[in-house]
């Protein structure tokens, strides 16, 4: 509160007498005086509450630390001390294919001289002068994990593409050192996770890196990108684990590939490098990128190291990766409309049992759902691969799963997985006419027509059902139950919720009694190569 006091003295003023005049001032001062006093007064109470106020502060937090503004230098000199540790680790691949051409380009190849002059940079000995050739490169990195010269690195980094057949040379170069090329051996390959063992003899002892414990890192640790992106060598990003266990490819394509994902830059190039925690130990190897443009747009993926680790001690002790595998398909993640259709609460349902396979002499059957190996549940496709596939090829495991809700039980021997399913899956020949729409389509979104005799036996034979079985999907519509399920065009329907579909009036009934809200499980067979699989797709009807 703010006061304002003016005080002024009046003297002579007449018809009063001297006394009566004093008299006057007095009363004239008196209630100044009060005034003054009331203030003073007021201002020691206020002082003393204020002191009062600001002890009780200073009591309540006296054990409250100032906050200090960080400082960028002590994270940077971190970076820089990992940079340290591992750059003499990182190497450069080149690997070359020798590519051979027997035509002469013809006058009808005109508008594209362009682009072959600058393929062939312009060397007329170079065209396609009936036999001509020219080299094709790849570019990669890789790292090194023993001081002989074992470099770990992507297997698409030293293959040709798509076909992955096997490059004609590959060189590497040592960090520090663009000039000396070391022609580099393959020591063992391994399609499945993407990773491959090269070595070089340098002459020397070199510094290798040391694997970490990916299981360890968290989302949102720190982590640093090394290798040659653009051919830029000893290239280093920074950033953090984004996500673990990331399925880029799906299927029996991604299940031994579950990624680390990380917005540390990664480009062409960075392929087989290092991804490296604050403990300088590598903890992942750069694999892939999800992007629109070909570049880096924000998202990367690395090999974990404990797959890392695994593949790589397989190849140096005996140049390939032995898996386990005991017959049977399966969707990785069943839904919970699919097993309470099945009568369980968790586990996986056999899609299909493949004939010959351990499997099928232990008595497995299609639509029977695999809850536990060796007294471990199991929830997922992954955990039920984990478990077979890292069991050793000839043991038995004792399997316990439910068939038609009752409660069973099987020992099944682990066979070789290249065995049973071979390095090359066969391809999947559906007719893929998407954009047509069929005309209703019923609340499943499809349109249907019966099989004819041969296909009706074929699949019979192929899939040892009893008599015909089956209505071929004609049409999905867009956007429709079937369709999100994933059901496509020359797809076999051959059961809806168990029950048996011989013919299209089969499939109208079994449909009619479907509900929004209700469970719903298709049994499909799929045309894969030459031959018939089958699997459960299912969901609740919005």
């Amino acid at each position: 509160m703010l006061y304002t006091i003016s005080l002024k003295a009046v003297r002579g003023s007449p018809g009063l007498t001297e006394e009566a005049e004093m008299s006057r001032g007095s009363q004239r001062v008196l209630p100044a005086v009060v005034v003054v006093a009331t203030l003073g007064t007021g201002i020691l109470i206020g002082t003393l509450i204020s002191h009062g106020v600001r002890a009780a502060r200073n009591s309540v937090a006296s054990d409250a630390k100032p906050l200090l503004m960080p400082s960028p230098a002590q994270l940077s000199n971190s970076f820089a001390a990992i940079v340290n540790q591992v750059e003499d680790s990182v190497v450069n691949i080149n690997a070359e294919t020798t590519v051979h051409v027997s035509r002469r380009r013809s006058p009808d190849d005109a508008p594209f001289n362009d682009f072959f002059d600058h393929l062939f940079q312009g060397n007329p000995d170079s065209q396609f002068n009936g036999g001509g050739e020219f080299s094709r490169e790849s570019l990669g990195s890789g790292v090194i994990l023993d001081k002989s010269g074992y470099i770990l690195t992507n297997f698409h980094v030293i293959t040709q593409g798509s076909d992955d057949k096997p490059v004609d040379r590959i060189e590497v170069n040592l960090h520090g050192d663009e000039i000396t090329k070391f022609r580099a051996r393959v020591i063992g390959s391994d399609r499945w996770t993407d990773l491959a063992v090269i070595k070089i003899d340098a002459g020397k002892p070199l510094h290798a890196a040391q694997l970490g414990d990916s299981d360890s890192m968290r989302v949102g640790d720190w982590v640093l990108a090394v290798g040659s992106p653009f051919t830029l060598e000893s290239t280093v990003t920074a950033g953090i684990i984004s996500a673990k266990g990331r399925d880029i490819e799906g299927g029996t394509q991604g299940q031994f590939k579950r990624f680390l994902q990380t917005d540390a830059a990664i480009n062409p190039g960075n392929s087989g490098g290092p991804l490296v925690n604050l403990g300088s130990q590598v903890i992942g190897i750069n694999t892939a990128i999800a992007t629109h443009r070909g570049s880096y747009e924000g998202v990367g993926f690395a090999i974990p190291s404990n797959t890392a680790r695994k593949v790589y001690n397989a190849l140096v002790t005996a140049g390939a990766v032995r898996r386990g595998a005991i017959g049977v398909q399966f969707q990785a993640q069943p839904t919970a409309a699919m097993l309470r259709i099945f009568g369980a609460d968790h586990g996986i349902v056999i899609d299909s049992v493949q004939a010959g396979t351990p499997a099928e002499r232990a008595g497995l059957k299609r639509g029977d759902v695999i809850t536990s190996v060796n007294g471990q549940p199991v929830r997922t496709g992954d955990e039920l691969v984990g478990i077979v596939s890292d069991t050793e090829i000839g043991k038995r495991l004792h399997l316990e799963y439910l068939r038609d809700g009752k409660h069973a039980t099987a020992d099944v021997e682990v066979a070789d997985r290249n065995r049973i399913i071979g390095e090359n899956q066969p391809g999947d020949d559906r007719d893929g006419n998407e954009e047509a729409t069929p005309e209703g389509g019923g609340v499943l979104g499809v349109a249907v027509k019966n099989l004819s005799i041969d296909q009706a036996g074929e699949i019979a034979s192929q899939l040892h059902l009893d008599g015909k079985q089956g209505v071929v999907v004609t049409d999905v519509k867009p956007g429709g139950f079937a369709s999100d399920l994933g059901v496509g065009r020359g797809d076999v329907i051959l059961s809806i919720n168990r029950h048996t579909v011989a013919s299209v009036a089969d499939y109208n009934k079994l449909q009619e009694q479907l509900k929004s809200g209700t469970d719903v499980v298709l049994l499909i067979a799929r045309r894969s190569g030459r031959s018939f699989t089958t699997l459960y797709l299912g969901d609740r009807l919005p």
